[in-house]
């Protein structure tokens, strides 16, 4: 309702429509589909515990729910459909990115379904990225939420070592945009971003607090991937980003032809890893970024 409230102020109330729903009700999204030109399918289960626990509930949502966004998107002519993916589905150790490696790969192949034969053939992509800075049910909305609170005394990390990837909610827009405007189908768009140590993420949030080591959770890795070697072999390095491309040649012909025009085939063995990433984000530039997003 707070959504609806805000939108409808800034726009025309013409202009958008609000449907209360569930991705695995394919019926319910055969009608919001209906005249729709581009979807983004960032619906999910994502917390990775408790996952772990409920593990048919995030095969209905985050496996089922997907196939049900695909059908509904080539049975109404969709023109654009990109899921957000991430991190975790690049070689899964949890449920979670288990769950989201078969969107991946049912997005990637749902192009195989669409009607090629149409003026405007339905075209599905995927944008992988890390972890969201502030997005909800984040550590940082946690923290902040607790620092507004009282003064954080004590903080509870997993690991001394622990790295993550990170990007503003700014640059996961410009992500999806940018997928949107290039996509062929079939590609993982990936973007070049920033790692950061959990625990200097901490410190920046709650300095000087006293740090507890728990233990790594149930389905944690160490260390994230972005790009894992063997994807490697088949994807295109461009400025701000890396280009997946889908090993069927019925779709990577052309689309090599078209990102090596502005980019590079990735070296032989590479991967994106957050524990041996170029760039990392420092505690400055974190507080900046949350700043910016209006969080403190």
């Amino acid at each position: 309702s707070r959504m609806r409230a805000q939108m409808q102020d800034d726009f025309d109330k013409n202009r958008l429509n609000f449907f209360l729903g569930d991705i695995r009700d394919l019926s319910r999204l055969q009608r919001a589909f209906r005249t729709v030109d581009i979807v983004v399918h960032a619906a999910a289960l994502k917390q990775v515990p408790t996952l772990e626990y409920n593990p048919f509930e995030a095969i209905q949502t985050n496996i089922l729910g997907s196939q049900n966004v695909i059908d509904a998107a080539i049975d109404q002519g969709v023109e654009k459909v990109v899921l957000i993916s991430t991190d975790k589905a690049a070689q899964p150790v949890n449920l979670y990115g288990a769950t989201k490696l078969c969107a991946e790969k049912l997005f990637i192949n749902g192009n195989f379904f669409s009607d090629r034969t149409a003026k405007k053939p339905t075209v599905l992509s995927v944008v992988r990225y890390g972890n969201v800075i502030g997005s909800r049910g984040s550590v940082v909305e946690e923290l902040l939420n607790n620092k507004r609170k009282n003064k954080i005394k004590k903080v509870q990390i997993t690991h001394p070592d622990m790295t993550r990837f990170w990007i503003s909610l700014e640059n996961s827009f410009n992500l999806v945009m940018f997928a949107l405007s290039h996509m062929n189908g079939g590609e993982i768009f990936v973007p070049k971003i920033h790692s950061m140590k959990v625990a200097d993420l901490f410190e920046a949030l709650a300095p000087g607090a006293e740090k507890e080591v728990v233990g790594i959770r149930p389905g944690e890795k160490l260390h994230e991937m972005l790009l894992t070697e063997d994807e490697s072999r088949h994807a295109i390095e461009l400025e701000n980003h890396y280009v997946i491309l889908s090993e069927f040649s019925d779709f990577n012909k052309n689309a090599y032809k078209k990102y090596q025009q502005s980019g590079k085939k990735t070296k032989h063995g590479f991967c994106f890893a957050s524990h041996t990433n170029d760039t990392w984000l420092t505690k400055k530039e974190l507080l900046k970024i949350i700043e910016e997003s209006s969080l403190l």
